[in-house]
């Protein structure tokens, strides 16, 4: 096999553990021998001028055949597997180059929801196939707290349809019948119809074969749109195994309770429609124009600066992340200082709530960073850099969040709020910088990654943001910043 580079395109933050899964499914696919150190490294590229170049490289990965391994954070113009995966010379190229793979990766189990492990992400395994029929896809499961004794009958469900579209389940252990595809329309629809209903008030999901269509019921229509996510997931996946076996009749989703201007022709569930050929009764579904590519380099979100920073500190310094959310990407566990992995609630008081009260809910930061050797806890908001003001306004929402997580399992850490930032062209931070933020909140602006790639921080930035920096410039062998 002809050596060249791996490059890994991403959403969300990668993890060593997942970048090894992916790595070692490419070699042992192609017959590739490599050894690997004891921990792979993710770090930053730095230009000759030390700033920023936006992408990483993966250290610790030695072969003949994979000379580099880089990674690159993107995103969808739409509906987005968690990574793509390309073998070739140069940077992938959004409107021309093809990956070998589209890999979806999930924390989720079955106790933490029936639906979201499988049916949630399953739309996106049907979404590409507008862009890319033929690539290898992949669900990868990286679950931190303890695998089910036994799947669902929804997971076994979910999991045969995967199987059926060819989709490759990785890092769970399932057994034979549960990986084993659906071998005609019938016993798909007999297995889904023998599953326990919903409680009282729910819309089950049940299917009917008819003489001249198949009927799916499902309720589509969350918070006046058409937005139920794992419902979309689950008709969608429904809807595309009928057609992997064969069925070539119409499919017609019924108990939607949607209304017809409630549909808009961006809505993922409506590509997924045109391409399966799916109607919804009483709607008239517009015909989409897909986007000319599947992604982007992502050049514009905070993300870029908070998965930057949290990559920098765990690879150059002692401190760690305990909580990560970049972006609303997926929810990290709270990790506790005896390194168990809790589940963030998402409500104080959910009756409130959901009776109307907003400040009911946990407000959560996009990174929580634990400094052991000054003790402190660092809760990160990232902002775009003309959403400063913002940012530095959330800052006041955390007091729910420190009080339930980190007060109780950090003790004697002293917490600290701070603001990073992503965009601008700035070389300092000062109120020269942000003529109209207040003087005194200044001083909570943590850290901004300007649009350039400059790294620039302040006297008042957590000391650990400062170590890091300047442990990341010295392994390019730069000047420390002072």
């Amino acid at each position: 096999m002809k050596s060249s580079n791996l490059w890994i395109l991403t959403e969300e933050r990668p993890k060593r553990e997942v970048l090894f899964n992916i790595i070692k499914k490419f070699a042992d696919d192609n017959k590739i021998s490599f050894f690997v150190e004891q921990n792979l490294f993710i770090v930053p590229i730095l230009n000759i001028n030390g700033d920023f170049s936006f992408g990483y490289k993966i250290l610790g990965i030695h072969s003949a055949v994979i000379k580099n391994v880089f990674l690159f954070v993107v995103s969808g113009n739409s509906s987005f597997t968690d990574f793509l995966i390309f073998y070739q010379d140069n940077m992938p190229n959004p409107q021309r180059d093809i990956p070998l793979y589209a890999i979806e990766e999930t924390k989720t189990s079955d106790y933490e929801s029936r639906n979201t492990g499988v049916f949630q992400r399953a739309s996106k395994f049907v979404f590409i196939d507008l862009y890319y029929k033929e690539i290898e896809k992949i669900m990868l499961y990286s679950i931190r707290i303890g695998q089910d004794k036994e799947p669902t009958q929804t997971n076994i469900f979910g999991s045969k349809c995967l199987a059926t579209l060819g989709v490759q389940i990785l890092g769970k252990s399932l057994d034979d019948y549960t990986m084993s595809p659906f071998t005609n329309i019938d016993e798909l629809i007999e297995f889904k119809n023998s599953m326990s209903l919903p409680p009282k008030g729910n819309t089950p999901i049940l299917i009917k074969k008819l003489e001249n269509k198949i009927t799916i019921s499902g309720r589509l229509e969350k918070s006046g749109s058409l937005s139920h996510d794992p419902n979309i997931g689950a008709l969608s996946l429904i809807s595309a195994t009928l057609r992997a076996l064969g069925y070539k009749g119409e499919i017609e989703i019924l108990s939607h309770n949607l209304s017809q201007n409630q549909i808009g022709k961006g809505n993922k569930f409506v590509s997924i429609a045109n391409l399966l050929g799916i109607s919804l009764k009483n709607i008239i579904l517009p015909t989409t124009k897909n986007n000319d590519s599947y992604w982007h380099y992502e050049i514009q979100g905070e993300k870029i600066a908070t998965i930057f920073l949290h990559l920098v500190v765990e690879e150059f310094t002692r401190a760690r992340a305990i909580y990560e959310n970049h972006a609303g990407c997926e929810r990290g566990y709270f990790i506790t200082q005896d390194n168990k992995n809790l589940t963030v609630e998402k409500y104080e008081n959910r009756d409130e709530y959901k009776n109307g009260n907003e400040n009911a809910r946990i407000f959560i930061p996009d990174l929580v960073l634990a400094d052991f050797d000054r003790e402190q806890v660092i809760n990160i908001e990232g902002k775009k850099f003309i959403k400063v003001q913002c940012g530095i306004d959330e800052l006041e929402n955390y007091d729910a969040f420190e009080n339930l997580y980190i007060k109780k399992h950090y003790q004697d850490y002293e917490i600290i709020r701070t603001v990073v930032l992503f965009g601008g062209e700035i070389n300092e931070i000062s109120n020269l910088s942000f003529p109209k933020i207040n003087l005194n909140d200044i001083p909570k602006i943590g850290f901004v990654l300007t649009k350039n790639g400059k790294t620039i921080l302040q006297i008042h930035s957590p000391k650990i943001f400062a170590e890091a920096i300047s442990h990341l410039r010295a392994y390019y062998g730069l000047n420390e910043i002072n």
